[in-house]
């Protein structure tokens, strides 16, 4: 009877340093030291992982046992065991080494026991690693029962190797009667416990993942091509509807770096799509680039149209388009009785991915788009008949007074269709675009003899600056033609450029003053300019028109400064 109690009290007490021993597992479970666990270990990083991991463990199972008869009954094996199995024989070899060890160290009659049959319960784990391998069963290797199975062979082992090789053998005898049931029973659970541990948490993860692909995958699929159409508030609502029933989450918006173009869900009735950015935290993120998650305790969320708005939390993620620029943000809610969850967050992320994506590719199709239609308005501007019969009318009528300016003539027309014609590409330099002008302005200084005067002032460093191909001649030709050629006296045209604060101005002036906006637009050059740069740089670029009738009409593109690439 005393025998029956003595085995219940060191089971007892060795599955409360179980206990102990899975509570640390699970704590590690949440780090990302766990994960080269959760599947059959084969390369050398997560070997080396599996083997510091269960190492400790078996350190940790010799310091948490209990001294009995100048032994330890400990839970050891757990690590031994398991390394092997997830590691194979090498780490199983050397985790079991390890702790034999480290056993031995702290001396006692069956120091030298303990220390060889712990590196024999690595060596048995690994040998069972390796034989499912060779049968193609791996999966096998993470079963619990497997685990329990192993462990409770290792076990038994230990205790065979105690008798062989303790002395004396009739206190060995003694101690293996006394410890055998109770450590062959709790390394065993043990064992498969912290395998089931490891299952619970890689099936939770594979859920989280299939989760949030499935949700990932309706949207894109629901969502394809409707960005590419533009980044307006119809397309920014249809898109903002997908989000919420797909996601789930009180309320979606989508903003540019001005305004709501979309709001879906809880507070609609407030949040209304063309009103102008009044939230602290989507100007935070828009401004600083970085997501913004506002979940009303730690980082205080109050919305900023109403107070009695029903949202209690907010995750900001900014649009990114060419060059990492911010071009708007994607913002998740949650009402103030909800939670919001991580999946939402992190799916939160790689939908604005998805957007920016969207938006990026529609805004390079229109830019094709564009540049295919203001090559085409350029190059029947310059080619067709009406433009030819005037050059080469002018060219006649010098050549017959001086043929020496007829040939320079001659070669400013050359160099006129080369930079019209041969244009590779959509962006040139201010140096490309200004020679382009200044070959233009040549042809026609000879068309309007004395009644025009033509004045640059570029600064040379910054010629080598980018700007997209066709930007210039357009403007110069409205106004030669319809300023100056409307003038009867003589007309300046005057091309200048400044760099301030990361802005390159481009300012084209003519001396008529005859201005007119029109309901329509500036004519179809300047507004395909005026639309190329605001596609590629944003609303803040493009070009403004200015006027002072009968004195002079400027017109000025602004666009951010672009440094000339390096050549390969």
């Amino acid at each position: 009877m005393l025998e029956e109690i003595n085995h219940l009290a060191l089971i007892g007490s060795l599955m409360q340093q179980m206990c102990v021993y899975l509570v640390i597992a699970y704590l590690l479970s949440k780090t990302p030291l766990f994960a080269p666990l959760m599947q059959v270990t084969v390369r050398l990083p997560g070997k080396l992982v599996c083997y510091l991991v269960f190492s400790g463990f078996c350190v940790m199972g010799t310091y948490l046992g209990f001294q009995i008869e100048g032994a330890i009954a400990n839970t050891r094996a757990i690590g031994a065991v398991l390394g092997g199995l997830l590691g194979g024989p090498i780490v199983g070899l050397a985790v079991g080494l390890t702790g034999g060890l480290h056993r031995y160290s702290l001396g006692g009659f069956t120091d030298a026991a303990c220390a060889v049959s712990t590196t024999v319960e690595g060596l048995i784990g690994g040998g069972l690693h390796l034989y499912l391998l060779h049968r193609h069963r791996a999966d096998r290797l993470l079963s619990p029962m497997i685990a329990l199975g192993t462990t409770l062979c290792a076990e038994l082992m230990q205790m065979l190797i105690i008798l062989l090789m303790a002395r004396p053998f009739d206190q060995a005898a003694r101690l293996v009667a006394h410890i055998a049931l109770p450590m062959m029973l709790t390394n065993a659970v043990g064992a498969a416990l912290f395998m089931r541990l490891i299952l619970d948490r890689r099936e939770t993860l594979e859920k989280y993942s299939i989760a949030f692909s499935a949700k990932a995958l309706r949207i894109a699929e629901r969502s394809v091509g409707v960005l590419m159409q533009g980044f307006d508030e119809r397309n920014c609502s249809r898109m903002a509807k997908v989000i919420q029933e797909e996601t789930g989450v009180g309320a979606v918006a989508i903003t540019d770096c001005e305004k709501l173009l979309g709001f879906v869900g809880v507070g609609a009735e407030h949040h209304l799509p063309g009103t102008p950015i009044a939230s602290a935290h989507t100007r935070h993120a828009i401004d600083h680039n970085e997501v913004v998650y506002a979940d009303g305790a730690t980082v205080p969320y109050c919305c900023s149209v109403t107070k009695d708005c029903k949202l209690g939390s907010c995750l900001v993620i900014p649009l990114r388009g060419e060059e990492n620029r911010v071009f708007g943000t994607i913002k998740l809610y949650e009402p103030k009785r909800k939670l919001f969850s991580s999946l939402n967050r992190t799916l939160g992320e790689g939908i604005a991915r998805l957007l920016s994506n969207q938006v990026l590719a529609g805004r390079i199709e229109e830019q094709k788009r564009l540049l295919a239609q203001s090559e085409i308005k350029l190059l029947q501007a310059q080619i067709n008949p009406h433009f030819l019969f005037n050059a080469l009318n002018t060219l006649a009528a010098v050549i017959r007074r001086d043929p020496e300016a007829a040939r320079q003539l001659v070669q400013y027309l050359s160099t006129f269709f080369r930079k019209s014609l041969k244009r590779i590409g959509n962006e040139a330099t201010l140096g490309d675009e200004i020679e382009h002008v200044d070959a233009y302005l040549h042809i026609e200084l000879a068309r309007f003899a004395d009644r025009l005067d033509v004045q640059f002032a570029v600064p040379n460093d910054l010629l080598p600056l980018r700007l997209p191909a066709f930007s210039l001649q357009p403007i110069v030709e409205n106004a030669i033609k319809y300023g100056i050629s409307q003038m009867l006296d003589a007309g300046t045209i005057r091309i200048s450029a400044q760099r301030q604060a990361g802005v390159l101005t481009i300012v084209v002036e003519d001396s008529a003053g005859l201005y007119q906006p029109t309901p329509g637009g500036d004519g179809l050059g300047m507004n395909l300019v005026d639309r190329r740069i605001k596609i590629r740089y944003g609303a803040a670029y493009g070009i403004a028109v200015s006027c002072e009738p009968d004195c002079w009409t400027r017109v000025a593109i602004r666009l951010p400064v672009e440094e000339e690439l390096a050549p390969c």
